[in-house]
Formats: C-alpha cells, structure tokens, sequence
C-alpha cells in the first residue's frame, strides 16, 4: 500500500494556486489552517472578533428589507446563475474541499455537485411557494394561508461538508426572501471563502444587495454571538449533539428558530434474503466513505445470525482491499482523518468495545505515520459484538463498524432504534412484507429510511434530517422551504356583512 502523500511545499502551492484562479483574496492572519492531508499548514488568516457578528447582522437586516422585495422567480435567477458559476468552478471548489477534509476527488466532486443540484432545486422552488385555500365557514368570505420571507438567516456548518450543507440553507433561503451570514467551521476557511465568492458573483451579476450573502471565519465565540442574536431569525447549525444541546436552548431562550442537524449512529438490517453482493457495496460506502467522517455514515450492521458470518467475512475481504492515501490520486479510496482528536477517538472506541466483549476482526490501525507524522491515516475498522453495549449505543466519528445479530425481524426493529440518535437507516432485503413494515411507522423510528442502498449519499430533492438527538430539522428538499418563512392565514370578507365564525352572535 504506497501513501503517495505530498510534501508540504506542493500542497501549500496548490491551495494558493486554486484561490487564485478563483480570485479569492485571503485575509491574512495569524491563524493556522492545516490540511488533513499531511497536516502541515495551508493557510494563515485573520479570524472576526465578535463584534463583527452584531455588524453583519445590521447589514443583513438592511439588505432583508430590498430583498424581500424582489419577486421569487427573480431571486430563483440569481441563485440560477450561482449554480452556473459552481459548475464553471467544480473542479476547483473540490480541490479545496480535498485539501481541508481529506475526501477523496470523486467525493468532492460530488459535495459540490450538491450544490449544483441544490440551485437548480431552488430555481423551481422560486415559483412554487405555494399556500393553501381553505373553505370558509362563512358565506361571501375566501380562509387561505400565504407565505412570506421570515428574515436573517445564521448558517452553522461543520467540516465533513463545508460547502454543501451551507448551499443547502443558502439556495433556499435566498429564493424565498432570506439573508444569509455563514459561520463555517474553522477548520475549512479556504473552501468557505471560495464558496462565497461564487456567490457573491452572482450578486453582483444582479445588482442584489450585497449583504444578502455574509460569512464570517472565526471561533467558537463568534457562533454563539450569531446564536444568541436577536436579529437572526432562524439558527441552522450542523454539528455534534453536544453542540445542539447549547445551541438549541440559546435560541429558544429568545425565542428564535433553531434548524439542528445533529449527529447520526446508523444502521442497515440484513436480512437472510438480502442479496449480499449488492449488500456489501452498501455497506461499504456508507461505512468507510469519506472515512467514515458522515453524520450519515453506517456504524451498525444488524445481520441475521444464519448471514452473520458470511456477511462478516465478505465485508473482511473488501476491508483488506481498501486503498487507503492521498485522497487526491486516482483509486485511492479512503483519505485521512481530519486531525488527530478524531483518530484517538476511534482508537478509544474500538479500545472500549473490545473490552465490552466485542472482537475487531478488521483494521483498526494507523497507515503512514512514518511519511505523515502529522496526518491520520486508519484502516477501516469492523468489530462484531453480540449485543449493543453502551459503546456501540454512542456515535464515534470514524470508519468504524459493527456487526450484531440478530433472531427475529422484529428484535432487528428493536436494536435499529435503541440509540439516541435517530438520522439514518436502511434495511437489505428482497422480501415485500420486511421492507415495508421496516419503512412503516412500526419500523425505523429515523428521518431517512431505505431500502437496498446504504445510509449515506442523500439526494438533494428529499428532506434531509432526522428525530431524536439527531435534532429534528428538515434541509434541502421536499418542503423544507418552509422553516426559512412565516406562515400568515388570511381572511377576507367580500359578502358586504359581517358574520361571525362558530355561529357567535355579537349584534351592537
């Protein structure tokens, strides 16, 4: 297995030569960003202070009251020449989104052809902000509902995907009246500002409002200044549960919206129809893809104890196969962590659920530490257990996967549900009966739930989200317009008299 990892002056050139081809000016500073890809340093840049949140804001407001404005199919061609600019710029935005996370180029390229997507979602979504009319009770009298832009949206979003969960709030905000002001984390600035680049492209290109799109690199004081704003009408944040446990009460206490998307511990039932070649491609991607850094990823396999062992040793084989390395360099597979916290993670866990009785029975170990001291490397790793112990019931950010039995379909229901979290899940099967009681409501108790395909690589058209500590927000598709505007019911009176609702009589 040969790393192929880059030395520091080659990686260093690429960030610098891609920011300018996207003639990206960078705020030159003190703070350090590192790739994951050997660790070294790609960046020094200034961080905002929290000042400059309460001054974003104001601008926002400013720029919400023009915005509003402007008609839905005008602000759907805005976002239409955005996803324009993206596709123009593809190649360059996934280089930068492989230098800070380490995924590999076909996975990059896909996060931002996510974004591709999501526009194009968002041009149709401009003419379709569709209210209802309801029958009125009263003669000579129209009851409907209509739909208006709610006002500053706050974007929190987190490393695995720096720019496409952003585009997701951001393209659907902006169609239906909202400003936008990014706080992305601090470990992906180069993709954040290349990302608002292209936007703010396409701001110009129309003559909007500048403000309608902000973002702002810094800490962690600086998110909770944008959570705690009054002025920020809706929060959308993605991260760990940890996180929506102070960001979701902050936001309540002033009675804000929140959108949190949290965390994931997700799971596939195999059953002993399934049909295990399509199985284990599944199991695969969504277990060691992008490994294993998505709120997405698999980190339980519930097999059927006559499939068990066959399953097992078939997902071995694969594991043994896995090109791990660069994950710029064609055929490479699985990229490095992001940093060393999340390696000692896994470590611990696999650590944890060997002493709990589990056996790791794949991977598990660090690659290429001589080449990259400084980088992550890890072998995908695969522990069976015969139950779900307290470690297999808590998320652990890394390609790691165990295997359970199970008896019965309903026990398989049963430990699928048993985590706190509640994102994704999916069951292999070729029998009709499993299959829909496994997507019925006395199924999978998880916002996704499928059927013969893995956990992870959701579409754009369909709400994104989960229940539970998972934290309940729907992005992206399907309705999910909704949460970034208010709902106004109106009633309108065209009869001459004034007839009360409920028969009430209050004649002066």
């Amino acid at each position: 297995m040969a790393a192929n990892i880059p030395d520091q002056e080659e990686l260093s050139a690429l960030a610098e030569s891609t920011m300018a081809r996207l003639g990206v000016q960078v705020p030159q500073g003190e703070h350090v960003g590192c790739t994951p890809v050997n660790g070294g340093a790609i960046s020094r840049l200034a961080h905002a202070d929290v000042s400059s949140v309460d001054e974003a804001v104001q601008r926002a407001q400013d720029a919400f009251r023009a915005w509003r404005r402007v008609p839905a199919p005008a602000r759907g061609a805005l976002v239409k020449r955005w996803g324009e600019l993206l596709t123009e710029h593809k190649d360059d935005l996934a280089t930068l989104v492989s230098l800070e996370v380490g995924k590999i180029t076909s996975e990059a390229r896909g996060e931002v052809q996510e974004m591709i997507d999501v526009c194009d979602f968002a041009v149709g979504l401009s003419r379709q902000l569709y209210g209802r009319t309801m029958p009125s009770e009263r003669p000579g009298h129209r009851l409907m509902e209509t739909w208006h832009p709610l006002g500053v949206v706050g974007v929190i979003s987190a490393f695995n995907f720096p720019a496409a969960v952003w585009s997701w709030n951001t393209a659907v905000a902006l169609v239906c009246g909202d400003p936008v002001i990014w706080k992305p984390s601090e470990l992906t600035p180069l993709t954040s500002l290349a990302c608002a680049a292209t936007l703010q492209r396409a701001i110009a290109e129309h003559a909007a409002p500048t403000a309608i799109s902000q973002v702002i690199i810094g800490g962690a004081d600086v998110g909770r200044a944008l959570v705690e704003h009054a002025g920020v009408a809706l929060l959308s944040a993605t991260g760990s549960t940890r996180m929506g446990r102070a960001v979701g009460p902050l936001v309540a206490e002033r009675f804000g919206r929140s959108l949190l998307e949290l965390g994931g511990n997700n799971a596939a039932v195999v059953t002993p129809s399934a049909d295990l070649d399509l199985t284990v491609r599944g199991i695969v991607f969504s277990a060691a893809g992008t490994a294993g850094q998505r709120c997405t990823t698999m980190r339980r396999v519930i097999a059927h104890r006559s499939v068990a062992d066959e399953l097992t040793e078939r997902l071995v084989s694969v594991y043994e196969r896995l090109p791990i390395g660069n994950p710029m360099t064609e055929g490479t597979l699985v990229g490095p962590l992001i940093h060393r916290g999340a390696y000692e993670g896994m470590q611990s866990a696999v650590a944890t659920a060997t002493g709990e009785g589990g056996s790791l029975v794949a991977g598990g170990g660090r690659v290429f530490e001589d080449q990259a001291p400084h980088a992550y490397y890890v072998q995908p790793a695969i522990v069976r257990t015969a139950e779900q112990s307290p470690i297999v019931s808590r998320e652990t950010f890394a390609p790691l996967l165990y295997v359970l039995p199970y008896d019965e379909f309903d026990e398989a229901i049963a430990i699928n549900n048993d985590v706190p979290h509640g994102l994704s899940s999916s069951v292999f099967t070729n029998d009709q009966a499993e299959a829909e009681l496994f997507v019925s409501d006395e199924g999978s108790d998880c916002g996704i739930v499928n059927v013969n395909i893995g956990t992870s690589g959701a579409e754009i058209g369909g709400a994104f989200g989960g229940e539970k500590e998972t934290g309940g927000g729907r992005e992206s598709g399907s309705d999910a317009w909704r949460a970034y505007m208010r709902r106004a019911t109106n009633t309108v009176n065209f009869s001459g008299e004034l007839p009360l609702a409920q028969g009430v009589d209050f004649t002066v």
